[in-house]
């Protein structure tokens, strides 16, 4: 018998729920930034520019974007690592990932500085111990096998690099979390109907916010996967959290 997993708040075949991510994310490819402005009131980003911020990563160094979406990280990486560094933006889904190639063409950058490659977040086609940073921010909870792609950001890591990942995550005020809870399921879904002509997906993708571990629970995921002084930052009251790790 297949392995159950969820789809929001659905429970689905593994295999149903890669095919079901992919459909979501290819309907909404073209209008992915600009409906992360309206549901965050651009605070999308500046929660990104702290995370970049945070990357314990220079001149030189070799950064992997996983779920890299429209490229907001890579590009911010790519400036931070310089002329001589390298960023890959990768991605399973096909038009979110021509979306960050888009954009990455757009602001300058050449293949070298930075590259796209399609691949599984929980298979990556990269060599061991190939980058000095992975990235990945708003992407993990879409994961099929969450552990599995933890061991696969550990593996591809080079000793001393360093894992940041950006989530979705569970507000620490309970007035914060009852106006938080009432504007994702009932404007969210809204917004998706009426400027991506998609409700079903932005009523999935605020169903997989609650599903996803809370900011303590994914941190001993990480720790489970290897990895060491795995801490968390808590972003606007808790409603998205910063968690890093490092492979020692």
């Amino acid at each position: 018998m297949e392995q159950q997993t969820h789809f929001g708040f659905r429970a689905v075949s593994r295999e149903e729920k890669r095919q079901r991510v992919m459909g979501v994310f290819s309907s909404v490819a073209s209008r992915y930034d600009v409906m992360n402005d309206l549901m965050s009131g651009g605070l999308h980003r500046l929660w990104k520019r702290r995370m970049v911020a945070a990357a314990a990563v220079g001149a030189g160094g070799r950064v992997l974007d996983v779920a890299a979406g429209s490229g907001d990280i890579a590009i911010g990486l790519a400036r931070k690592v310089g002329a001589s560094g390298r960023v890959v933006l990768t991605d399973l889904n096909e038009p979110m990932l021509a979306e960050g190639a888009r954009r990455v063409v757009d602001v300058g950058l050449l293949p070298g500085r930075a590259d796209c490659v399609q691949s599984d977040g929980t298979a990556l086609a990269f060599a061991d111990r190939s980058f000095d940073q992975v990235t990945i921010a708003f992407g993990i909870r879409n994961f099929v096998d969450i552990e599995a792609g933890l061991a696969e950001f550990y593996r591809v890591l080079k000793p001393g690099g360093q894992l940041l990942v950006m989530e979705f995550s569970r507000p620490v005020l309970p007035l914060l979390a009852t106006i938080y809870d009432s504007y994702s399921f009932n404007v969210i879904p809204l917004l998706g109907e009426k400027v991506a002509g998609d409700r079903a997906s932005y009523q999935y993708l605020v169903e997989s916010i609650r599903r996803f571990p809370n900011q303590r629970r994914f941190a001993k995921l990480i720790e489970g996967a290897g990895f060491g002084m795995v801490r968390y930052t808590n972003l606007t009251g808790g409603v998205v959290a910063m968690h890093r790790g490092y492979r020692l």
